[in-house]
């Protein structure tokens, strides 16, 4: 059993050891500075910048450690938060059995302010020879070894960090403190390797620094500061001045693209940017100028189309040609390039008109206007009746025709109404009126009769006809001098259409036997002999369109039935109408662009589409008959046309 000496040392002892406990769990719970490393600021990054001299640091915004690949300025995370990744992993602190003398903690508060400080490597007060004194004078001190594994850390963040900057002077003394510290051998080692890699890079640096100075940044090719860096680059793969110097070669090129948009050489701008893209692809710095570039292209095409709209506008259509090839060569797809060049090409075959468009010319000289046209859309058609065995030779043989020159044809045929103003205006005086009569339609023997008395003034049967009727009971000559009046009083080219014109306007883009088809038509779309139409006394055609009515016995007023594709009237039916051309037996030797096929001093002219007494024969799209300029008829008309 113990003796009461014993149990007494026993208790101080056991005492002892309960208050050195105690003092450790408060010192833990209020200092834990005092037990653990300081807790890791958030990582700030330090952009590296090089004139040709030595490089600059400067801190920017945190948010800059995730921008290493988006362009200059490169960032480094400083060495604060390098030293605290090197310190993870590292060993665990030694088992502390008595507290640190005060002349201990003197030392180790020395040290403590020469780390705050940034002295690490004085030989005498720095941070390194200090701790390194602590932990030798007291082992066991938690304190002294801890600081040594944070100047550790700390020597090699810097020394690595002098190291990228090109500081081979600090660095080598960042290295040689870094010795004297315990368990450091290899990383000592791969420092040494990175401080001769400096070594070698550190002229070349300076050579690519001084040929950037000189304006030779990636040129003439082989000795250029571009080649320099990245031969460094090749030496070491993660030097940083390099990979900046490479950013700033690449800015020199993107400033000449920049030049060359200042100059209007858009072409040049974009070869020197794929040059540019070539030194550092992806780069933040090549996306921004490219999209300058991109928005400064954008604002020149809009600018030079603009030009040329207003060139268009004003009739020039050469300069408008000539201003969009420039759009066209800033930027093919640019927008509304290709409407424009639509524009262009109708106002070459149109005028500045469009297909289907409808329109009126005012007169010149006095109140009134022209009657409403329609643009025809150029193209090529078949034109005549196909040889099998059921046409006329008068419609063979069928060709080709090709119609380029942009014209508008008359909505519908010329009207009592718009004839009568031509003749009152003009004093001319109709065939009808100067020779006497026309033939007109006969109820009682239900034919065609000639009556003296029939003018232009009257229908069909000879009576009073309204002005929105077909004017009927005209010659070729009267229908001539219409148009030639339209010409005088617009100052616009009227005249009467070719028979290719008319034959392609009435087809409106079709090859049936009729435009509506290959048969009877299953609406009304035309004055025709119907198999249901009655004359005033009931008569009925004799051969008509099967189960077919309009409502009309003779011309209905214009525009009463539908429009072919072309947003044409009555051009298959209602009065056949009178066009340009000599009477030709067959289309052999006839014109394939459209033209009038004219002979000096013809007098037969021909006559194109039905009439409202024209046999289903009649009404095909290919039927022409022939007729003495001097005819007039209750079944025949006329309609203009005007070039473009």
């Amino acid at each position: 059993m113990p003796n009461n000496r014993s149990l007494d040392r026993q208790r101080k002892l056991g005492g002892t050891v309960g208050v050195i406990v105690l003092a450790f769990g408060l010192g833990y719970h209020f200092f834990p500075s005092l037990f653990h490393a300081a807790p890791l600021q958030p990582e700030r990054s330090v952009a590296v910048a090089t004139g040709g001299g030595a490089p600059q640091v400067a801190v920017p915004d945190e948010r800059a450690t995730d921008e290493l690949n988006a362009g200059p300025p490169l960032t480094l995370a400083p060495t604060a938060v390098i030293a605290a990744r090197l310190k993870r992993g590292t060993p665990a602190l030694p088992r502390q059995l008595t507290p640190d003398p005060p002349k201990l903690r003197a030392l180790l508060d020395r040290a403590d302010k020469a780390l705050a400080e940034g002295r690490l490597a004085d030989a005498k007060e720095g941070a390194a020879a200090l701790f390194l004194a602590a932990a030798k004078a007291k082992p066991d001190s938690r304190r002294a070894a801890r600081g040594v594994i944070d100047v550790r850390a700390r020597l090699i963040a810097q020394t690595e960090r002098d190291i990228t900057l090109g500081n081979a002077e600090d660095a080598t003394v960042q290295l040689a403190a870094l010795r004297t510290l315990p368990a450091s051998e290899q990383d000592v080692a791969h420092l040494e390797a990175s401080l001769a890699t400096l070594a070698q890079v550190r002229p070349l640096l300076a050579r690519a620094a001084g040929l950037l100075q000189q304006g030779r940044a990636d040129q003439p090719r082989g000795r250029s500061a571009l080649d320099i860096y990245r031969q460094v680059q090749q030496l070491d793969p993660h030097n940083a001045v390099a990979e900046q110097g490479v950013l700033d070669v690449q800015r020199v090129v993107l400033d000449r693209a920049l030049a060359a948009v200042a100059q209007n050489d858009f072409a040049g701008a974009d070869k020197v940017l794929a040059a540019a893209q070539a030194i550092r692809p992806g780069s933040q710095q090549w996306h921004d100028v490219r999209a300058r570039i991109a928005g400064m292209r954008s604002s020149r095409a809009e600018g030079v189309l603009m030009q040329a709209r207003s060139a268009l506008d004003a009739g020039n259509i050469a300069l408008a040609r000539s201003l969009a090839a420039q759009v066209r060569t800033l930027d093919p797809q640019f927008a509304g390039l290709a409407d424009f060049a639509q524009r262009i090409a109708d106002a070459e075959v149109y005028a500045g008109h469009k297909p289907g468009q409808v329109f009126t010319d005012r007169y010149v000289d006095l109140p009134g206007q022209s009657p409403a046209m329609v643009v025809i859309p150029t193209g090529t058609f078949l034109m005549g009746a196909a040889d099998d065995g059921n046409r006329h030779a008068a419609e063979l043989p069928q060709h080709r025709v090709t119609v380029a020159r942009g014209f508008a044809m008359a909505r519908s045929a010329i009207t009592v109404g718009q004839f009568r103003e031509f003749v009152r205006v003009s004093g001319y005086v109709p065939d009808s009126v100067r020779l006497g009569g026309a033939s007109v339609y006969d109820e009682r023997s239900g034919v065609m009769r000639d009556e003296g008395r029939a003018t232009w003034k009257d229908d069909y049967a000879a009576r009073r006809a309204a002005d929105n009727l077909p004017v009927v009971n005209l010659s070729w000559n009267d229908a001539k001098a219409y148009a030639d009046w339209l010409s005088q009083r617009t100052g616009k080219p009227y005249r009467l259409p070719s028979e290719a014109e008319f034959a392609y306007a009435l087809r409106g883009g079709t090859q049936t036997r009729y435009w509506w088809g290959d048969g009877t038509p299953t609406s009304r779309v035309e004055n025709l002999t119907g198999a249901k139409d009655r004359s005033p006394s009931g008569r009925r055609w004799s051969h008509a369109f099967h189960d077919y009515g309009d409502g009309y016995w003779g011309p209905a007023p214009v525009m009463s039935f539908a429009a072919n594709p072309f947003g044409l009237y009555d051009m298959g039916g209602n009065v056949s109408e009178w066009v340009a051309d000599c009477w030709h037996d067959n289309f052999v030797h006839a014109p394939g662009d459209g033209s009038a096929w004219l002979n000096p001093g013809c007098s037969v002219h021909v006559l194109r589409g039905g009439s409202w007494g024209s046999s289903p024969e009649q009404a095909r799209s290919a039927w022409r008959q022939g007729a003495n300029a001097d005819v007039r008829s209750g079944r025949v008309g006329f309609r203009v046309i005007r070039g473009l």
